[in-house]
């Protein structure tokens, strides 16, 4: 854990009591689990189907949830959070404490160009932050935002997890992710968004590759491609046969690598 990082929990913990990653997640800060999941919006109940794996609910609240989710030995627990940076940042920092070997983020990815398909399985070689939370993150507020910064996760891990997604047949696709705001307005700015270079949108993985540079723990995002602006494949309404292509990808690969990923 860098210094910034015990700062921020420090000033959190003069205004909150108690364990605070059990009490909204249920986690237990002296087990020993094997990774840390954050996935916006997805619940394991729902996305994972296979008999091999055993999920346990632990805490239920009306944005975020925890689960302990286990195989063959392996424990891992999974905060599901609501969408964006700072519910993303808020929640999890507070995990920070526990004991967890890998960090691993799992979610859906827009794509800006025609190269992706829905389904496919992405993770960011770079991310460029749209993001306000950033600022925060600085020691002071009343200095100039600077937007677009770029942040990069640890090259040498993720090509680990590329090389076990190649040997478990997985086509694990590397691109430059910005990280958005705003869903409804990123349509509105679609050009300027483009122009950083950026293949990938989002909400919080240049987020999340902050916090695990601050926790000092091997971290890595799985994403899977659920929209595509640039062919017209929408977000909503996208169809069945689309629908069917995300969903299995989300439930077969998602599951499958976050376990793989945890035994590195």
């Amino acid at each position: 854990m860098t210094p910034n990082l015990k700062r921020i929990i420090d000033n959190i913990k003069r205004y909150n009591a108690g364990d605070m990653c059990a009490e909204v997640f249920g986690f237990d800060k002296k087990a020993d689990y094997d990774a840390l999941v954050v996935a916006p919006g997805w619940k394991p109940t729902k996305i994972i189907k296979g008999i091999a794996y055993k999920v346990t609910p632990l805490a239920a609240h009306s944005y975020v949830s925890g689960y302990l989710v286990e195989r063959d030995g392996i424990k891992i627990a999974w905060a599901q959070t609501a969408a964006g940076a700072g519910s993303l940042f808020d929640n999890v920092v507070i995990c920070a404490e526990m004991k967890f070997k890998k960090f691993i983020f799992a979610g859906a990815v827009g794509s800006l160009s025609p190269d992706f398909k829905i389904g496919d399985f992405c993770t960011p070689a770079e991310c460029v932050s749209g993001v306000y939370i950033d600022h925060y993150l600085g020691e002071r507020l009343d200095t100039e935002y600077c937007p677009f910064n770029k942040v990069y996760p640890d090259t040498d891990f993720v090509n680990r997890v590329v090389a076990r997604a190649d040997e478990r047949g997985y086509d694990l696709k590397s691109a430059k992710v910005f990280s958005t705001e705003s869903i409804a307005l990123e349509y509105s700015h679609l050009a300027e968004i483009k122009a950083t270079g950026a293949q990938l949108i989002e909400m919080e993985t240049s987020t999340f590759y902050r916090l695990a540079e601050m926790m000092e723990i091997p971290a890595v995002a799985l994403l899977i491609v659920s929209d595509n602006s640039a062919t017209g494949d929408p977000l909503l309404g996208r169809g069945k046969d689309r629908d069917h292509l995300y969903g299995r990808a989300r439930s077969t690969i998602i599951p499958e690598m976050i376990f793989e990923v945890a035994k590195l």
